[in-house]
């Protein structure tokens, strides 16, 4: 009897396989499942985090390992000029339900040939304990910088977007960052380090921000309170009055895939209202759904944890993550390291 409830619950019975490199909100079983279940299929999962750990794991891969890639927004140009992703078909997208804002044309569609799609989006902000720290304190983002809260703050461990949302703290543009720059950031990110008591990933920062080992949380968002917002109210965060950083996921299809017309389905499934919704929700992080259909299976207790009422506004504040690549993510790399190891 053992070994037949063994055989019965092996996955491995699926007629066909898929491998895809995601991000964590990827592996929840409720997002998952009812793709395998429908498509008789079992799709292995490598989980990841940043864009650079993803290369990683591709330049130790032999081609046709990987058929599905979720990455940054701003990243798949760089990874098309690699030759890592391939083609979409533009037509068999639900590019006209999606926000608008995040569409991201410029970075998805290249020579007229569509590469990427954008799942979930969201912002690197400033993240609280209710309970701790008064939202009006913190609406001007420089005062973390100022010693106000000196060993009360955690800041997000990734130094792209963060060292962006300090540009945007002093005043700059993420769109018009140059390597001149650097020096007038460097000021603000040093101090930001003299009141910083800890560094941490998505579930460190959870976890730092629950327990009140810090009050605040530079980087966070709705990412990171949301999938509390049940247990834990008290958690918030805002947008200040330089705006947020907007972060967005976008998935693609490897341009080597050695299951396309899966890995085709599988992109279709994460954009549809079903699958954005699992992902919106997911137990590792909940983020904003592409799709703007997804508002029908949201709860209101879900809207109002995500703000999407709030989203045009929002969105109208943001920026995109400075682009990658080249001398000035070079030079962005270098201070983050710098400040890490001080």
């Amino acid at each position: 009897a053992t070994a037949l409830l063994a055989l019965v619950a092996q996955p491995a019975l699926a007629t066909t396989e898929l491998n895809a490199l995601v991000w964590c909100d990827h592996t929840d079983d409720a997002f998952i499942k009812p793709f395998e279940q429908a498509n008789d299929v079992r799709v292995n999962l490598k989980e990841f985090e940043g864009t650079g750990a993803a290369l990683s794991i591709i330049e130790q891969s032999q081609p046709g390992d990987w058929d599905v890639l979720i990455t940054d927004g701003v990243d798949v140009p760089r990874l098309v000029e690699a030759g890592i992703l391939g083609e979409l078909p533009a037509d068999q997208l639900p590019i006209d339900d999606l926000w608008p804002e995040v569409v991201l044309a410029d970075k998805h569609v290249i020579d007229g040939k569509t590469y990427g799609v954008t799942e979930l989006f969201g912002y690197n902000t400033i993240a609280f304990d209710a309970n701790a720290v008064d939202a009006a304190d913190i609406t001007d983002m420089s005062v973390l910088w100022s010693g106000k809260f000196k060993d009360r703050i955690a800041v997000y461990d990734w130094s792209l977007p963060m060292i962006g949302l300090v540009a945007m703290g002093i005043g700059k543009r993420t769109d018009e960052l140059s390597v001149d720059d650097i020096p007038e950031i460097r000021e603000a990110l040093f101090a930001l380090k003299d009141s910083t008591a800890q560094f941490t990933d998505v579930v460190s920062s959870q976890t730092a921000l629950a327990t009140g080992e810090v009050d605040i949380l530079f980087g966070g968002g709705e990412w990171l309170t949301a999938v509390l917002s049940s247990e834990m109210p008290n958690l918030d965060w805002i947008l200040p009055e330089q705006g947020g950083l907007l972060w967005s996921q976008s998935v693609g299809r490897f341009a080597d895939a050695s299951n396309p017309d899966m890995a085709l389905k599988f992109i279709q499934y994460i954009v549809s209202p079903e699958g954005q919704k699992a992902l919106a929700t997911s137990s590792c992080y909940w983020a904003m759904p592409a799709n703007m259909k997804t508002g029908e299976l949201l709860s209101d207790a879900e809207k109002r944890a995500l703000r999407w009422d709030q989203q045009a506004e929002y969105l109208s504040r943001a920026q995109l993550y400075p682009q990658p690549g080249g001398e000035l993510e070079e030079a962005m790399e270098d201070l983050w390291s710098e400040m890490r190891s001080r």
